[in-house]
C-alpha cells in the first residue's frame, strides 16, 4: 500500500539526496525541489501530504514558501517540518506563527528526521479533539466539559487561565507551541499579554502539576511543549 506523498524543499543537493534516501526507505514517495518557486509550481499540480521545507533558499526563502502554502485553499492544511540552521530562532517562532508544525534544526540525525515526520503525520491523522470528551494524557485526566484535572488521582485546582492552557498542550503531545499561539488558543487573539506572562502562567501551572510538571518541556528560544512519553 502506498504511503504518504512529501514534499522535500531544499537548495542543498546533498541535503535533498539525504532526505529522499532516508524516507524513501520507510515508504514515503518523494519529491523534490531545489527553489521556493519550483516548490510552489509542484505544490500547485500535485497532492502532498506533507513538506519538509528549508528555511533559507535562494529567491523565495522558506518563510515566503510557508505564508504561500497557508494562504493557498488547497495546501492550507498540508503540515510543514521546517530545516534551519542553529541560531535562527526567530525564523522558527516566525515560520510557527505562519501555521508551520515542527522545526529540526540542521546538521540533524536521518532518525530524527524520520521519527519527527512519522510524528506530524501521525498527528494530522487524528480525528479533532471532542471538547466533551475526556483527555487522559500520561498520568493527567483532562475533563474540559467539566473543567477538572486528576493528577495521579488527586484533584488539581487549577485557575481558567492554567486549564486552557494544559488543555493546548495536553491535546498535542509533541507539538510545539508558541507564546503567542498559546495565548491565541487560551484567550484568543485580541487578549494583551507579554511572553513572560505566559511564562508566568506556565510556571505556575508546573507548581501545581507538582511531580507531574515536567511533562511540559521548554523549547528554547521558541515556546513550549508537552511530552510525548512520560
Amino acid at each position: 500500500m502506498a504511503k504518504e506523498r512529501i514534499l522535500v524543499v531544499d537548495d542543498e543537493e546533498d541535503i535533498l539526496e539525504l532526505v529522499r534516501f532516508h524516507l524513501a526507505r520507510e515508504g514515503y514517495q518523494l519529491t523534490l525541489a531545489a527553489s521556493g518557486e519550483a516548490a510552489l509550481k509542484k505544490a500547485k499540480h500535485e497532492t502532498f501530504d506533507l513538506v519538509v521545507l528549508d528555511l533559507m533558499l535562494p529567491g523565495l526563502d522558506g518563510l515566503e514558501v510557508a505564508k504561500a502554502l497557508k494562504a493557498d485553499t488547497r495546501t492550507k492544511s498540508v503540515p510543514i517540518v521546517m530545516l534551519t540552521a542553529k541560531g535562527e530562532e526567530a525564523d522558527v517562532v516566525s515560520g510557527l506563527e505562519i501555521g508551520a508544525d515542527d522545526y529540526i534544526t540542521k546538521p540533524f540525525s536521518p532518525r530524527v528526521l524520520t521519527a519527527r515526520v512519522k510524528a506530524v503525520l501521525r498527528r494530522r491523522s487524528r480525528q479533532p479533539a471532542d471538547d466533551t470528551k475526556l483527555i487522559t494524557i500520561h498520568a493527567l485526566e483532562i475533563h474540559p466539559g467539566r473543567r477538572t484535572v486528576l493528577a495521579g488521582g488527586s484533584l488539581l485546582e487549577l485557575t481558567f487561565t492554567e486549564f486552557q492552557l494544559l488543555c493546548v498542550l495536553a491535546r498535542r503531545p509533541g507539538w510545539v507551541f508558541t507564546r503567542s499561539q498559546i495565548v491565541d488558543s487560551v484567550r484568543g487573539s485580541d487578549y494583551p499579554v507579554t511572553d513572560r506572562s505566559v511564562d508566568v502562567q506556565v510556571v505556575g501551572l508546573r507548581k501545581k502539576l507538582g511531580a507531574y510538571g515536567d511533562y511540559i518541556e521548554t523549547v528554547r528560544g521558541v515556546g513550549y511543549r508537552f511530552r510525548e512519553t512520560p
